[in-house]
């Protein structure tokens, strides 16, 4: 973490629970974690980037992957931390577990997926660069990788940095994981802004 982020101090990616993620994950969760406003509007974003057809990364997923029902892909590969949830998810037809925090290696080929999406799961990660370049290095040239969250969490399991940062602020966090780990075209995006009744909803994407 220093050395991708020497800015940043070690403790800002520490979490309250310091105990194994996979036993705060292994009870599933059959929720969605924003309301139906945010889940449609990164339904919305999906459309808008990912390619009909292309092979689809859906990390740190569970039981819904929010893409948009009416478009077909050749492949959707989910990544989680409970199996009951990913064996759930419709869309998946290929998924795997593993701790990203402990392992941020991806099974997966170079250059063999198309885009790639972590859906309010981002404050979680505690090697964020790392995972980040893996998601590079498995994305062929110029692949989304698009990144949504709220304000929404597990405080415990959030690390310290994402808690302690203004709501409004974590796009520019989000957008220093990417530039650190080798992505170009860096945009950001105020899918719902901050007010309104209901969920907030910001997206961050860049290319590989």
């Amino acid at each position: 973490m220093s050395e991708d982020l020497p800015e940043l101090p070690p403790e800002a990616f520490l979490k309250e629970d310091a105990s194994p993620d996979p036993v705060f994950y292994q009870q599933p969760r059959f929720v969605t974690h924003i309301d139906d406003g945010a889940v449609a509007a990164v339904t919305g974003l999906y459309r808008a980037l990912f390619p009909a057809g292309g092979t689809v990364l859906d990390l740190m997923g569970s039981w819904v992957a929010h893409l948009p029902p009416e478009i077909d892909y050749a492949a959707v590969i989910g990544h989680g931390m409970n199996e009951e949830e990913l064996a759930a998810n419709p869309r998946y037809t290929r998924h795997f577990r593993q701790d990203l925090n402990a392992d941020p290696t991806l099974p997966l080929a170079d250059a063999s997926i198309d885009a790639a999406a972590i859906c309010v799961s981002v404050q979680y990660l505690q090697h964020p660069v790392a995972v980040f370049r893996e998601v590079r290095r498995v994305l062929k040239p110029g692949g989304p990788f698009a990144i949504t969250f709220s304000n929404r969490c597990f405080p415990t399991k959030a690390i310290a940095i994402w808690l302690h940062l203004p709501m409004g602020q974590h796009d520019r966090l989000v957008g220093l994981y990417l530039q650190r780990a080798g992505f170009t075209a860096l945009e950001t995006r105020t899918l719902i802004p901050p007010g309104l009744p209901q969920d907030p909803l910001w997206a961050v994407i860049g290319r590989a």
